[in-house]
């Protein structure tokens, strides 16, 4: 077979693929079960692919941190200078996440080449998540494919179609725990130096969420919500409607450069992040000590991931009757430090700042993760202040902020809003140094206020919320979909 006739074969064959989305339910015709124009592997690979039977969940996933993946430029600088800095030894190591179909292809070993890579390796593809079959270990990326032409889901007895072959598959059905495994392997990493840096799986199952009975929810089933839909759009009335989910993942970062429905994506993570935290108890004693009981109701703890670079802290503003402001701490500005040391402009003792910290061999604080180590003082190679999740359906999972208010009969109102980052500008700005990472990076990086946390608060015990909630989840998916009922 000559190469233009295999070229014009291919072509045709994804055509008529994509035509099975304008026509007749596969279900319907007596070849439903031996499909006639399969998409080759190579189609399969690439999501576009997926957009003309599959258009807004491809929407979803385009503006998604999962598409971004490899285009971050933070995990460019980072793994630029990671290669760097340990003369190659980071190996695969991030890309592993960050690109995995570029890894198992062969067309990078470091990540360093990504940008001449073509657009359906980078990334985290519909192909990987959706042909995957097992979790080889529970951390870095360790993924078993099936790599047969299966697209699998949480759907069961999928309508057969032209494009691909369909199955059903627990690993990927939001109900089954076997679901969480797959996000576990990729949101868990365990460092070159031993340090398990990003905990999100394993605090998670340690959690209310992952035990059988009241409070059981996966991981998707909380950053994949569901809503009444066909999981792929067809002119056939008969096309069944089903309980299809969001492919969006809205967590805490955020595009940080121009990239697809940036705003539905920013406003999904606010959604997100307000529903994640509250004030369980404020009280000012007499002797003026403001005790702040903060808690998250996420399924893993808060912040997560990489904690050692998000922020998360407390703003408090103290004020008397005329509006003078008695007290304050946690009032920091766009683009400014969070956390100062003793003797830095601006330093704040009584900052309530949750997060990790890591450190090297030597016990040092340091900011990048390939420089973390076990040491005499650290023998996790880090140090954790992070909210904790439930345990149990009754279990207290608090942490406290304490502050000292020298006019506490004076005080009138406070002011309480928790805030998050999901990169430290200290990180951020020792990537600029380092020449790895533009400066303006810095300031496209938003302040989160997490509205089920910003309230303010009265001696008599009452408060007030200062933001007014997002009608979430419409807020978003209507700048995805517009057409939605409700959207119009």
């Amino acid at each position: 077979m000559t190469r233009e006739l295999a070229s014009l074969l291919a072509v045709l064959a994804s055509l008529l693929a994509a035509s099975a989305c304008d026509g007749d339910s596969a279900r319907d015709r007596p070849d439903a079960g031996a499909p006639v124009a399969q998409l080759t592997r190579e189609q399969l690979l690439d999501p576009m692919q997926c957009k003309s039977c599959h258009p807004k969940h491809y929407r979803e996933w385009a503006s998604s941190m999962h598409a971004y993946a490899s285009a971050d430029p933070v995990f460019v600088a980072m793994n630029k200078r990671g290669q760097r800095e340990t003369q190659g030894a980071l190996g695969d190591f991030c890309v592993r996440c960050h690109a995995p179909v570029a890894v198992r292809e062969g067309a990078t070993r470091d990540g360093l080449n990504l940008d001449a890579l073509p657009s359906q390796l980078k990334g985290v593809t519909c192909y990987f998540c959706h042909s995957a079959i097992a979790a080889e270990q529970p951390a870095n990326g360790h993924l078993t494919l099936a790599d047969d032409g299966v697209m699998r889901g949480g759907i069961r007895e999928p309508v057969a179609n032209p494009a691909h072959k369909t199955e059903y598959s627990g690993f990927h059905d939001r109900n089954q725990a076997a679901s969480s495994a797959m996000c576990g392997s990729c949101h868990d990493v365990v460092t070159p130096n031993g340090v398990h840096m990003e905990r999100t799986f394993e605090e998670y199952k340690e959690s209310l969420f992952a035990q059988s009975g009241p409070g059981f929810d996966t991981c998707s089933g909380c950053h994949m919500p569901g809503r009444p839909g066909r999981a792929a759009e067809t002119s056939d009335a008969n096309t069944p409607m089903r309980t299809v989910h969001e492919h969006l993942w809205p967590a805490v970062d955020v595009a940080l450069t121009d990239f697809p429905d940036r705003e539905a994506q920013r406003l999904a993570v606010a959604c997100a992040l307000g529903l994640n935290a509250r004030f369980y108890s404020i009280a000012l004693s007499p002797l003026g000590e403001l005790v702040v009981k903060v808690e998250t109701s996420a399924g893993h703890h808060q912040p997560s991931g990489a904690a050692q670079d998000r922020r998360l802290w407390l703003e408090v503003i103290a004020y008397d009757r005329e509006g003078t402001v008695l007290f304050e701490s946690g009032t920091i500005q766009d683009g400014e430090v969070e956390e100062k040391q003793p003797g830095q402009p601006g330093y704040d003792p009584q900052l309530a700042l949750f997060r990790d910290w890591i450190y090297d061999a030597q016990g040092k604080p340091v900011h990048m993760f390939w420089d973390a180590a076990p040491s005499a003082d650290y023998p996790d190679g880090f140090a954790s202040l992070t909210l904790p999740p439930a345990l149990t359906p009754n279990s207290a999972h608090t942490l406290d902020a304490r502050y000292r208010l020298t006019d506490a009969a004076r005080v009138d109102r406070i002011r309480l809003r928790l805030r998050m980052r999901p990169i430290g500008v200290d990180v951020l700005e020792d990537l600029v140094a380092s020449g790895d990472l533009d400066a303006s990076v810095i300031a496209a990086q938003p302040t989160f206020s997490l509205a089920g946390a910003s309230v303010e608060w009265r001696p008599d015990g009452s408060m007030t919320p200062l933001e007014e909630a997002l009608r979430c989840p419409d807020v978003y998916q209507c700048l995805l979909d517009p057409e939605r009922a409700v959207c119009r």
